[in-house]
């Protein structure tokens, strides 16, 4: 997919191989964390038009995008549902939280912060959909390249809004910021593996 190279650029560094081989070792946690992942990308655009309801063209995308994400929502359960995958509690990662401490509290840099750290997590689930999507079997492997245009559809929507309500020079250094921290978050220890975690700690 032409796009690729974009996020592969934006992104300051790819999903280790030994995120992937946890990932496959252990897809029933990786479906349910998906799905988890798929409906709290909903709930933001959701809060993102309740917070900011006189921002035409973000109410407009963050709808559009929240009825894609409750529909990628659905289709995971689904996916879960054919192969025996049981719902139960999986914990949240530390990955978007410690993105989204990163946001500034005073308007308008916490509208433009806020877009730029949820650019950030699509380019990733969107890079991180392509580095596993190979080594699935056939039904998985073709859902989530199906998966890979809409991901980063969102992270281009979500950059082109933080230009249209922000300062050029501040958003460029405000996606310096967020990815270095990015990089951090993917590349260190994680005990426990979730879609956006960092490599497997050892045990």
């Amino acid at each position: 997919m032409h796009l690729i190279p974009e996020i592969d650029a934006f992104l300051g560094c790819r999903t280790p191989d030994s995120w992937v081989e946890a990932a496959l070792a252990d897809q029933e946690t990786l479906l349910i964390d998906h799905k988890n992942c798929e409906f709290k990308a909903a709930s933001t655009a959701l809060s993102l038009i309740a917070k900011y309801n006189t921002h035409i063209d973000l109410i407009n995308m963050m709808s559009r995008l929240a009825r894609e994400e409750l529909v990628h929502h659905e289709q995971v359960l689904r996916l879960m549902k054919r192969r025996n995958v049981p719902l139960r509690p999986v914990s949240a990662g530390r990955y978007a939280s410690g993105l989204r401490g990163l946001v500034r509290a005073h308007e308008p840099a916490k509208l433009v912060d806020t877009l730029v750290v949820g650019a950030f997590i699509e380019a990733r689930s969107c890079e991180r959909f392509a580095a596993v999507a190979p080594h699935l079997d056939e039904e998985l492997g073709r859902f989530y390249n199906g998966l890979l245009k809409s991901e980063a559809r969102h992270y281009q929507g979500y950059l082109k809004l933080a230009r249209q309500y922000g300062d050029e020079a501040d958003i460029a250094r405000v996606i310096e910021k967020v990815r270095a921290a990015e990089v951090q978050l993917i590349t260190e220890p994680d005990v426990e593996l979730r879609f956006h975690s960092g490599v497997p700690a050892a045990q």
